[in-house]
């Protein structure tokens, strides 16, 4: 009869590291896509005022931003130094709006439709006369959800 010799000081095989590239790819690539990247590069001042009632919006994909405010300095000799409206990447007119809100609605889903909201970020600074404007041409644009941006007042 044959003996079996017990072997000691063995230790256990090492940890194989050949799918750590494929891991750290398919970690790469995950966070490539559901990372979210700003939608536009502000042009215009946006101090929003302090506020104490505030409520949060519930889908940020059905809101549509309208920033009003007074050009930053790199823009200010092209657009002057009075308060503008600006329309995600560009400086726009009054009168652009209902295209903004007609390109916006079309990359909304019918069924969701009824629930996009306008939010304006409106500078401090800022009169409402330009924001008035801004009002009316947003309800004869059929755009009748609109809310104000506002920072929580910190006492």
């Amino acid at each position: 009869m044959a003996k079996f010799a017990r072997k000691r000081g063995k230790d256990s095989p090492a940890i194989s590291t050949a799918s750590l590239p494929d891991i750290i790819f398919m970690l790469l690539f995950f966070f490539m896509v559901v990372t979210v990247m700003r939608d536009s590069t502000l042009q215009v001042a946006n101090n929003v005022p302090n506020a104490t009632e505030l409520t949060k919006l519930e889908k940020k994909s059905l809101v549509n931003y309208l920033y009003i405010g007074k050009p930053v300095e790199k823009y200010q000799a092209v657009y002057g130094t009075s308060p503008r409206l600006q329309l995600g990447d560009k400086i726009a007119d009054i009168s652009d709006i209902p295209l903004f809100l007609e390109e916006h609605r079309s990359g909304v889903p019918e069924k969701q439709r009824p629930g996009i909201t306008s939010s304006l970020k409106v500078d401090g600074e800022v009169t409402m006369g330009i924001v008035t404007d801004v009002k009316t041409q947003l309800r004869k644009s059929n755009q009748l959800k609109v809310n104000y941006s506002a920072k929580p007042r910190v006492d």
